[in-house]
């Protein structure tokens, strides 16, 4: 690595070899976030992380990041770090591709999530919303984050689908989730990152287990597919019907096997992503009265004929759900780049075969952008409205290489529209309809399931008061 014209003091942090390649793997599994602030403090917001064979820079600056972002992205290839999620999604999946491969199928899955085809969704996810918390007893004890991936898990698969009652239905549910549940920890999160460990040693085995359950869920979907292929009669408004409709410039169709992987990326990343993120939201709005009172009074008129796109509208809920995703992503960190030839960066000279990781976490607790970041403020989020001071509105007033929580360029989660509408009203409507105690009087921490990080121990409540009926 050759430095030109340095600009800025770009630290390289002391080769990790032997037993402290397995100290750092170790804390990367287990303590990743006191990880990332220590070295934090200590190399600054850039800096060389090499370990084996494998260099990456970490990157915490804003300006270095917008530099990665908006860089020709043929510049960069996927890199072995995000092949971990090769196993679960597919090899056709969007995440997987590079280039013009990616560029394509981008533009092809843009339509489903965006604009009035995604606000279509908006009384589905009330709807499922209310069934999963009319489960709920007063007085017992539940964890939250079990009902957001339920309720996530039947809203993706509904927006997918478009079906709700079929035995293949309820079956593919029932994988999916147990399927997840096979990397709820940080030890069996070890799977997707050691491919040693990946061995099929019967259905016994957790590799072995979790080859058998994805290997019916890939049944059921290639079922799905060929069915809407022979019957025309059985396309619909949903994900799937769009998805066999869709034409590139040329005229052709996605392949069975694209159409599955991105089925599996939707159906698997979108569902765990917004549970997490489902779950740090009650925590923190549990955590802080005035918050919680703030949001009932801004909820205070829900009633029948309330819109959807209304109640996603509103400010303050806005302003929580942002901040949600800034003091708690889901993720530590975006997709990375791996150079596939140099590239100059803050006045360094960087070899193709460097990995770029800009950490999403790090730049979400810079004490420059988020004053007491610690601290869970959703007035962050909000300014006043300039046509009458009484009101506030929601506001972004972070670039794009200060928040970014779905990631950012050519990269930027494809759904993160989806997944704050529907944040935004599962929050609203459980808001609306009950009245919860937080049980955990301890503060949470993080905790690995998989690549991504959800509160330890799921959120513990009781439910105080549950009212379904409409005003």
């Amino acid at each position: 690595m050759t430095v030109l014209n340095s600009k800025i003091n770009i630290v390289k942090k002391p080769p990790t070899r032997g037993l402290s390649i397995l100290i750092q793997r170790y804390q990367a599994i287990f303590q990743l976030w006191d990880l990332l602030e220590a070295e934090y403090q200590k190399y600054g917001d850039i800096y060389i992380d090499s370990f084996g064979d494998i260099t990456q820079v970490l990157l915490s600056n804003p300006q270095a990041i917008e530099q990665v972002f908006t860089a020709d992205p043929n510049l960069f290839a996927i890199g072995k770090f995000n092949r971990v999620l090769e196993p679960l999604l597919g090899e056709y999946s969007l995440i997987m591709l590079d280039g013009v491969e990616h560029q394509k199928q981008r533009k092809l899955l843009m339509p489903p999530f965006h604009g009035e085809r995604m606000k279509a969704y908006g009384q589905i996810i009330i709807d499922v919303t209310e069934r999963a918390i009319g489960q709920w007893q007063v007085g017992k004890p539940f964890q939250l984050r079990e009902y957001a991936a339920e309720i996530s898990l039947q809203v993706i698969v509904k927006a997918v689908f478009g079906i709700n009652k079929t035995e293949q239905y309820q079956e593919l549910i029932h994988l999916l989730s147990s399927c997840l549940d096979i990397f709820n920890s940080p030890l069996k999160s070890t799977l997707l990152m050691f491919t040693w460990l990946q061995k099929d040693l019967g259905s016994w085995s957790p590799w072995g287990q979790f080859i058998r359950k994805k290997k019916r869920i890939e049944e059921i979907l290639s079922e799905a597919i060929a069915a809407r292929r022979d019957n025309s009669q059985l396309l619909g408004e949903d994900i799937l019907s769009l998805m066999l409709s869709v034409r590139d410039e040329n005229g052709a169709a996605m392949t069975d096997s694209e159409i599955k992987d991105e089925l599996m990326t939707m159906l698997f990343a979108g569902h765990e992503t917004t549970a997490n993120s489902l779950a740090w939201a009650f925590y923190w709005i549990y955590s802080h009265r005035e918050v919680r009172q703030k949001l009932l009074d801004e909820l205070n008129d829900i009633n029948d004929n309330t819109d959807p796109n209304m109640i996603a509208k509103l400010p303050y809920l806005s302003a929580v759900v942002a901040e949600t995703l800034r003091i708690s992503p889901t993720v530590v960190g975006t997709f990375v780049r791996q150079l596939k030839q140099p590239m100059e960066l803050m006045g360094y000279k960087f070899a193709a075969g460097t990995i770029f990781s800009p950490c999403i976490y790090l730049v979400h607790q810079r004490e420059d952008i988020y004053p007491e970041p610690k601290k869970f403020k959703p007035e962050r989020f909000l300014k006043p409205d300039p046509l009458d001071e009484n009101l506030i509105t929601f506001d972004r007033p972070f670039s794009a290489y200060e928040y970014l929580p779905f990631g950012g360029g050519n990269r930027r989660c494809l759904g993160y529209a989806f997944a704050l509408f529907e944040m935004k009203l599962v929050l609203g409507t459980i808001l609306a309809r009950s009245e919860l105690t937080l049980l955990d009087r301890k503060p949470l921490k993080p905790m690995r399931r998989g690549v991504t990080f959800s509160p330890s121990g799921g959120v513990k409540m009781a439910l105080n008061k549950l009212n379904l009926e409409k005003k």
